[in-house]
C-alpha cells in the first residue's frame, strides 16, 4: 500500500495510507485483473496503450471477449480526464464492434477528448490491428466528480439513493 507524508497544524508528520489500486481494468493491486497500462501523448493529448490479449480474454474461438475489449476501451477513456486535471466516471459507454479481435494478435488504443459541457467529458477511442485497420471504437460520457467526496462516500460504505 502507498503512503503520503502530510502535516497537522502543528507541523508534525503524519503517514496516510493510500488504498491500493484494486481496479479491475488497471489496478497493479489486483492480481486478477488485467492491469492495463497506457502512456499519455502530450502534444496530442491522447491516451495510448498497445497490447496482445491472451487466451484467458477469450470469447469465440481465437477471438476476443467484446467485454475485455469494453473494459480496455473504458479505462483509455477514462484516463483522458487526466489531461484536464480532472476526476471523472463512466456515465455512457457506447461501443461498436467492427471487426473481431484476434487472441495474441498486438492490438493499439488511442483515446482522446472530444468535447466538455460542464461536468460532462465526451471521449472517443479505437483499437486497431497492427495493420491500422480499426476492429472497435467506443464514445463515452464521463462525469467529473470530486475525489474527496467520492472516497469519502465509498470508505463510509454509502450507496447512492436509489442504487
Amino acid at each position: 500500500m502507498a503512503h503520503t507524508m502530510t502535516t497537522t497544524a502543528d507541523n508534525a508528520p503524519q503517514t496516510e495510507k493510500k488504498p491500493a489500486n484494486v481496479c479491475f481494468g488497471c489496478g497493479k493491486a489486483n492480481v486478477a485483473g488485467m492491469q492495463l497500462e497506457f502512456v499519455r501523448d502530450e502534444a496530442a493529448k491522447k491516451v495510448i496503450g498497445d497490447f496482445s490479449l491472451d487466451e484467458r480474454y477469450q470469447g469465440a474461438p481465437g477471438m476476443a471477449h467484446g467485454g475485455i475489449l469494453a473494459v480496455i476501451l473504458d479505462e483509455a477513456l477514462s484516463k483522458v480526464a487526466k489531461f484536464y486535471g480532472l476526476v471523472a466516471v463512466t456515465g455512457e459507454l457506447n461501443i461498436e464492434y467492427l471487426r473481431p479481435v484476434k487472441i495474441n494478435q498486438p492490438i493499439h488504443v488511442e483515446a482522446q477528448n472530444e468535447r466538455i459541457e460542464g461536468r460532462q467529458l465526451y471521449h472517443t477511442g479505437e483499437i486497431r490491428d497492427p495493420a491500422g485497420r480499426v476492429l472497435a471504437r467506443a464514445k463515452g460520457r464521463f462525469v467529473v466528480i470530486d475525489p474527496e467526496r467520492f472516497r469519502s462516500v465509498i470508505e463510509a460504505g454509502v450507496e447512492r439513493p436509489g442504487a
